[in-house]
């Protein structure tokens, strides 16, 4: 077997890019990841720089190993919908316009910085939503609900049709419930807030500690430039020293219980819609503890099956590529 008859498949989120190679059985033969990238830095040259790095080091991983014939990405924030005149476009991703022909809208940056990268032609290049990746790693359309709970989270449900429907998924400064941010945006909210009560109260807390140990220090200068000044992807792997803390701490416990209400609310929505089917959670902010998912299954009616999904996304895509170009 050639190794350019192998696809790449990408799951491309706020806090990790995780890549897998498949062969032409679709058995993975080589995985790994770099820093998180979301669609909707494409809007300035300052992201599609930051893109591009992520990229280069991607590219530096997989063709280490094999150049892929077929790429398929997800990638968090990306609709296919976004437009803009092509001479923008070109302004946005710093080349020539007559590079442009055939790619007229901002929903081809994606692909064109990933052909680039890997050095492909775009037309090997498929860049979907990481949603529709994560569902079909799970469910056959019309078949049941996905809730995705990484940085951010959403419930998703593709119907018979092919049509995306969904609940949550608003983005971290809206909402987002359960997810990583979240979390950690809940954690750092209650240890301020009794250090407003009583100050050095962080001293007796494992949560407070265990944040404090991962930001790196206890003063408000510090914890003021994690929140404001990193990406959302490092701030939702604050949730890790949450669940660090949580069978210690009866406060993390209980921000990790209604992480999983979160979750069970949003799928809940697409129940009360389109009616009762069955309901899959995926991604890493679920995996945090073992109280999220007993908080989120103690949240929906026992009629309802909850199965945590272990097939990784990043696979998923590197089979669709496959059977998408076969």
């Amino acid at each position: 077997m050639s190794v350019n008859s192998m696809a790449l498949g990408l799951d491309a989120g706020g806090t990790q890019t995780r890549w897998a190679l498949a062969d032409a059985a679709g058995t993975i033969v080589a995985e790994g990841f770099v820093a998180g990238i979301s669609a909707n830095q494409l809007g300035s040259a300052a992201g599609v720089a930051a893109v591009r790095a992520v990229l280069a080091d991607l590219a530096g991983q997989v063709l280490a190993v094999a150049t892929p014939a077929f790429v398929c990405a997800g990638l968090t924030g990306f609709d296919g919908a976004a437009t803009t005149p092509a001479a923008q476009l070109a302004a946005v991703l710093d080349i020539a316009p007559a590079t442009l022909a055939g790619f007229d809208s901002l929903s081809s940056a994606p692909a064109m910085l990933l052909a680039a990268a890997l050095e492909l032609s775009p037309a090997a290049v498929t860049v979907r939503s990481d949603i529709d990746i994560a569902y079909l790693a799970s469910f056959a359309p019309g078949e049941g609900y996905l809730v995705v709970a990484g940085t951010g989270s959403i419930a998703a449900w593709i119907d018979v049709d092919g049509s995306l429907h969904r609940a949550g998924g608003r983005g971290v400064t809206l909402d987002d419930g359960g997810g990583g941010f979240w979390i950690a945006r809940e954690a750092m909210r209650h240890i301020w807030r009794r250090e407003d009560e009583q100050p050095g109260a962080w001293e007796q807390s494992a949560l407070a500690r265990a944040v404090f140990d991962h930001v790196g220090g206890s003063d408000w200068a510090v914890s003021r430039q994690f929140i404001y000044g990193q990406d959302r992807g490092a701030i939702g792997r604050l949730a890790l020293a949450v669940a660090q803390a949580a069978d210690a701490d009866p406060v993390a416990r209980a921000i990790l219980e209604q992480a999983g209400r979160e979750l069970a609310r949003i799928a809940l929505a697409l129940v009360g819609r389109y009616g009762a089917r069955p309901i899959a959670v995926s991604g890493r902010a679920a995996t945090l503890h073992p109280a999220i998912l007993k908080a989120m299954r103690s949240a929906l009616p026992a009629e309802l099956s909850l199965t945590q999904i272990s097939v990784p996304a990043h696979h998923a895509a590197a089979r669709i590529a496959l059977h998408s170009h076969a």
